[in-house]
């Protein structure tokens, strides 16, 4: 794998003294040799001793550990990130179950939520109306090396927490992050941007510390345009760069991940990432009993983006082990704020039109097309094996919908995915006691393992982080010029097939977060050999494939300079 520093000092200024412990990609703050000091012009400005990196990752640790609250542990590895670059993601690495949680869900909404008040250092590139026309020269401003991915959100759904404004900055830093830990690709590859087209959110309008576009939301025609701008300047800087959209309302990010995936190789978390690691985590714990995807009975409590977004893969992969359209109707259904999706049903939207229950299901179902019908209703009716939600509203698994899909089911999959923590649809302890201990659970945020009886349940988690670092690198390595549904797909399975057996006696739908480098990689090269039999990708052996992997790969630490 590539190692050290990328981009040593002597293929830039070759900064000496204070100005190079003042440049995060280069400063090793107290690692710095001897013989470093002396030439680097070091000497003096730094403690006696030297000391190695792992010493300065447990004292990292310390002091992360003596911190407060999560929001502060937040601050300080920001902090860090912005004084020793090596350091921060060798931390980050080495402890990725314990921090990962911090950089990023739940700690990082609550981060986006106070941006305005915490934020020391700005990191990445903030895009407003009033920069139609430079779109380009602000690009090339904000890269520092040879960009070849991008994460952009318009703030607008940030988590659970709805338009955050300039504060949304938060995800596709701690998404890019993550990127480097779970896959290796270095920080000066990727570039952080926020479309900051003003916001909605009254609070934060009205607060005089608010640092962005105080403007109402763009709309509209002017919205597509901006957006439109704003592809056309990635394709004339990075031609070759992977976009990922981010935290996008839910009809936004549909239409914009349609409009644009053909045009520019990108596709979007929340649908496809989401989609991808939830269908995962099943296919993993179906093959642990020896069951198929058709074979089941699946429910979705949540008509957004993530829902829809899940709906489709789940239905792909039926299709493909042979389910006809007909049948799909009775096997995957979904719920939005009104209730179950349905032939003739009023106020439907467009992006859940695909999901109409037929009147003759219905009928099949002894449940009249006139009334809406809720969650109790369509659980005890169609008896599901698989309850997802992506409501964001808390409690929503109600005690009586899951008793009821415990007595149709005797192993029944849950899994409330909502985020943050306080939006989950249910807890793991909640749903244990309502099943008698049956259910496997999976969450949206990390949640500690559940004692039934003698022993802990370990709750997974389905965490987007265990397939986009490996779809991101994948389409890398390929120079993709397109991220397919098929490729997509490929990462679900490669994902599912890399939980292991003691993970899943244990409940588990997903494999160990510290595992990810190696998850990520296997991934990556799933994907790359996907688009390259699609025709997407260039076209190398997997023998290429593997070292374009391992050369991509960054694992922070400290090379030679003197």
């Amino acid at each position: 794998m590539a190692t050290g520093d990328q981009g040593a000092v002597g293929e830039r200024s070759s900064p000496t003294g204070r100005e190079l412990l003042g440049r995060p990609e280069l400063n090793r703050d107290a690692a710095f040799t001897a013989a470093e000091r002396e030439q680097l012009r070091l000497r003096g400005l730094l403690p006696w001793r030297v000391v190695p990196i792992q010493e300065q990752v447990e004292l990292e640790l310390e002091h992360l550990r003596r911190k407060g609250d999560d929001l502060e542990r937040y601050i300080g590895l920001a902090a860090l990130q912005e004084r020793n670059q090596t350091l921060f993601y060798r931390v980050l690495i080495d402890h990725l179950e314990e921090l990962a949680p911090i950089v990023y869900t739940p700690t990082v909404g609550q981060a986006c939520r106070e941006f305005s008040h915490v934020v020391r250092r700005p990191h990445g590139l903030w895009v407003t109306p009033d920069d139609l026309g430079h779109i380009p020269d602000l690009l090339r401003n904000a890269a520092e090396g040879d960009v070849k991915l991008l994460v952009v959100t318009d703030n607008e759904r940030i988590l659970g927490l709805g338009d955050q404004g300039a504060g949304g900055m938060g995800i596709p830093v701690g998404k890019l992050a993550l990127y480097t830990a779970g896959a290796g690709i270095h920080p000066s590859h990727t570039l952080p941007v926020s479309l900051d087209c003003g916001t909605d959110n009254q609070e934060l309008l009205a607060d005089p510390q608010y640092l962005g576009y105080p403007r109402p939301r763009l709309r509209g025609p002017e919205y597509d345009a901006f957006i439109e701008a704003f592809v056309e300047a990635v394709l004339e800087v990075f031609p070759r760069a992977l976009l990922q959209w981010e935290d996008f309302k839910q009809h936004n990010a549909i239409r914009l991940l349609d409009r644009y995936r053909r045009r520019i190789a990108s596709f979007n978390d929340d649908v496809q990432g989401t989609a991808a690691v939830v269908l995962g985590g099943i296919l993993a714990e179906l093959r642990h009993r020896g069951e198929r995807l058709s074979d089941q009975r699946l429910v979705f409590l949540g008509a957004g983006a993530a829902g829809t977004g899940i709906a489709r893969m789940a239905e792909a992969f039926m299709a493909r082990e042979g389910t006809e359209p007909p049948e799909l109707r009775r096997r995957v259904m979904v719920l939005d704020s009104r209730g179950l999706v349905f032939e003739g049903r009023e106020a439907l939207k467009d992006d859940t039109l695909p999901f109409m229950v037929p009147a003759a299901v219905l009928a099949e179902l002894g449940m009249p097309a006139g009334p809406r019908h809720d969650l109790d209703e369509v659980v005890a009716r169609v008896s599901p094996t698989i309850l997802v939600g992506v409501s964001g509203v808390a409690g929503s698994f109600t005690e009586r919908a899951v008793r009821a899909m415990a007595q149709g089911c005797p192993a029944p999959i849950i899994m409330p995915l909502s985020n943050p923590t306080l939006n989950s649809e249910a807890t793991p302890e909640e749903i244990m006691r309502w099943t008698d201990g049956r259910a496997v659970v999976a969450t949206g945020s990390p949640f500690a393992p559940v004692r039934v009886g003698d022993r802990a349940r370990v709750v997974g988690q389905a965490n987007n982080v265990f397939v986009f670092p490996g779809i991101g690198l994948g389409a890398i390595i390929a120079r993709a010029r397109e991220v397919t549904d098929g490729m997509l797909l490929t990462a679900a399975e490669a994902l599912s097939q890399l939980v292991t057996s003691d993970r899943l006696k244990a409940g588990a739908m997903y494999p160990n977060l510290q595992e990810l480098r190696s998850i990520s990689r296997e991934i990556a090269l799933a994907v790359a050999r996907e688009a390259r039999s699609e025709g997407v990708g260039q076209l190398r052996t997997d023998d290429a494939l593997e070292s374009a992997a391992d050369q991509e790969m960054w694992d922070p630490s400290y090379l030679p300079l003197a």
